[in-house]
């Protein structure tokens, strides 16, 4: 069994176990479980307790914004979100939730205090994402990220804090609105994402990986 195979099989078998005691429940189908709870005793099992997750594989999301992480959740929940970690492991977790859960999840979430996973590229490669991040790619049309997602990208409501993300999870989800429609809410990232070239992708994820929080 390989560890995506491990940790969805882990997943389910937490829903179907649940807990007696409702403040260390696991059962995602208990509307009265708190969202708290949820974080601490499934979530972190990806993400980490506090939003850091060690894996690349699974998006980092302390001090994530409440309006984002709500709405990806309601994508996953609705099965809107199409890219594969979203019906491999969200679809299932997020079918049950609440809306109160879900906003309990987004405001635990963006309480937490986010650290860079680590060094991510070369002095080089940070340079040239910097400027990606600041000016864009002018010769190619690609307009600067902190527009929308802030001096720091710290976010912005619906814009998604990009700072101390996982720099492979970066290029993962770019290359999803460049190529698929597996994030139909996703349009205006597809026309940004269309002409970066795959240096632009690894650069500019390499910066904000290791981009200080504001």
């Amino acid at each position: 069994m390989n560890y995506r195979h491990l940790v969805f099989a882990m997943a389910f078998g937490i829903i179907a176990t649940g807990c007696t005691n409702i403040e260390h429940s696991r059962n995602l189908a208990n509307p009265k479980v708190p969202g708290t709870t949820l974080a601490q005793q499934v979530c972190a099992l990806c993400h980490g307790v506090d939003g850091r997750s060690t894996s690349p594989n699974f998006p980092n999301l302390a001090a994530q914004q409440p309006a984002y992480f709500i709405a990806q959740m309601n994508e996953f929940r609705n099965h809107r979100r199409m890219d594969p970690a979203g019906f491999e492991y969200m679809w299932g977790v997020s079918r049950s939730l609440t809306d109160e859960q879900i906003q309990s999840l987004a405001a635990y979430y963006a309480a937490q205090t986010p650290a860079p996973p680590g060094p991510a590229g070369t002095a080089g490669a940070l340079a040239r994402g910097k400027l990606v991040f600041e000016s864009g790619v002018p010769e190619r049309n690609v307009t600067a990220c902190f527009a929308c997602h802030g001096a720091q990208a710290q976010g912005n409501g619906q814009f998604p804090r990009l700072s101390h993300q996982h720099a492979d999870y970066i290029i993962k989800q770019l290359t999803v609105f460049q190529r698929t429609e597996e994030r139909p809410d996703g349009a205006l990232m597809k026309t940004v994402a269309h002409d970066l070239t795959a240096e632009n992708m690894a650069d500019v994820a390499a910066y904000l990986q290791v981009l200080p929080a504001p």
